[in-house]
């Protein structure tokens, strides 16, 4: 749901420039040609996707940067702290802001195509971290500091308007192409995440197994066109419709996570993980109070419509997952079976000799949480052969 959100967002900054794209008759056709064309740069492999999004990146913020000084001269602190608290739109400003800053546990996903992932991640989120920081903030200070403008003149695409101001009109035309560009590379890094969650869902034996089908270019193909199909339905609504909804749906994600987060703390302890958050129980569960009520805050703000469409979706994924294992049992579509996976952090050609055939590990999906149950099972099974084996005597 969230990939919708990039190609009317692409639109929105050059409808400023392009008013034709403001009328449907240019924009539907606009918006089915970008999902079309960047599905198949998804479909042409992960590696063409992580170039081009660190080159889009690099292409996206230095305008920014640029606009960042140019505003030095023109800047009023003072600025920055005036507000009027009645003209605020508490429920826009909690949304985006809480969509601009979230999403980190997508990159989860693709954890299965990165080499060591215990020390890449930790290295790449902190430099994220830092970076989606500046990049907002930066352009924020010098907008706001630089330019006596109204708060409502701060609409979709009005950093362009805020680059023409300070730079003139080559800086809006770079900003414009900058924030268009940007939105296309958030594009191809959320399809792809989305794209790789059903795989890995289709390997579990969640869903039926022509989810994780792969192209000759090792991308799951279905799952790719799944995502898209969503993008194009759902391209229709307004940016802030997508985004509410958005963030509704994430928010109960979120609360599911931190909830199975916690119990696997509780339940398996010793459970093998790639990377462990470095806090005992207690500590991870107060790591996870403060999101859990900005994400309640967030849930609360929603309109009466997204808690009836939030509502009817969830709903849908109650039944849908009864549905799937009825499928499964009447074997109307063929699922992989739950198999043990091997979690390894290093190369293979890294490995010593002795260690080329690592120990087998259950994947965390795999191991059922009522572990009591289970091993009071098999605590009962030798009781009972040791009785038949006495009878025998």
């Amino acid at each position: 749901m969230d990939n919708a959100l990039y190609p009317v967002l692409f639109l929105d900054y050059l409808k400023h420039s392009l008013p034709i794209f403001n009328q449907l008759i240019a924009r539907i056709p606009a918006l089915l040609g970008i999902t079309v064309s960047l599905t198949y740069l998804n479909y042409r492999g992960l590696h063409i996707v992580g170039f081009s999004a660190v080159l889009l990146a690099f292409f996206s913020l230095f305008p920014f940067v640029v606009m960042g000084i140019l505003s030095i001269p023109r800047i009023r602190p003072q600025r920055w702290v005036v507000v009027d608290f009645k003209k605020v739109d508490w429920r826009g400003y909690f949304n985006s802001m809480f969509w601009n800053l979230n999403y980190w546990d997508k990159a989860s996903t693709l954890a299965g195509e990165i080499q060591k992932p215990s020390r890449t991640f930790p290295k790449a989120l902190s430099g994220a971290v830092v970076l989606v920081v500046c990049s907002y903030l930066i352009p924020l200070l010098a907008g706001t500091g630089a330019l006596k403008s109204d708060p409502s003149e701060w609409t979709d695409g009005y950093f362009a308007e805020v680059g023409m101001l300070i730079g003139g009109s080559w800086l809006r035309w770079w900003i414009q192409a900058a924030a268009a560009m940007s939105n296309l590379g958030l594009f191809e890094a959320e399809m792809s995440a989305d794209a790789f969650q059903l795989l890995g869902m289709s390997e579990m034996g969640l869903l039926p197994s022509i989810f994780a089908s792969r192209s000759k270019y090792g991308t799951p193909t279905i799952s790719i066109l799944c995502s898209a199909t969503g993008v194009i339905f759902l391209s229709w609504m307004s940016f802030q419709e997508i985004l509410e909804f958005l963030n509704f749906l994430y928010s109960v994600g979120m609360l599911l996570e931190f909830a199975a987060y916690i119990r696997l703390r509780i339940k398996k302890p010793d459970l093998h993980r790639p990377y462990k958050v470095p806090l005992q129980t207690f500590g991870a569960t107060m790591l996870c109070l403060p999101p859990a009520l900005l994400l309640a805050l967030v849930m609360c703000l929603a309109s009466l419509k997204t808690y009836l469409v939030s509502g009817g979706v969830i709903i849908f994924g109650f039944l849908l997952y009864p549905a799937l294992l009825f499928i499964k049992y009447q074997n109307w579509a063929r699922f992989k079976a739950k198999e043990p996976v091997v979690l390894s952090d290093n190369d293979p050609e890294e490995q010593p000799i002795e260690s080329q055939h690592p120990q087998e590990i259950a994947d965390e999906a795999s191991v059922g949480l009522l572990s009591h149950l289970q091993s009071s099972k098999v605590e009962q099974a030798p009781q009972m052969s040791s009785e038949e084996v006495s009878k025998l005597v």
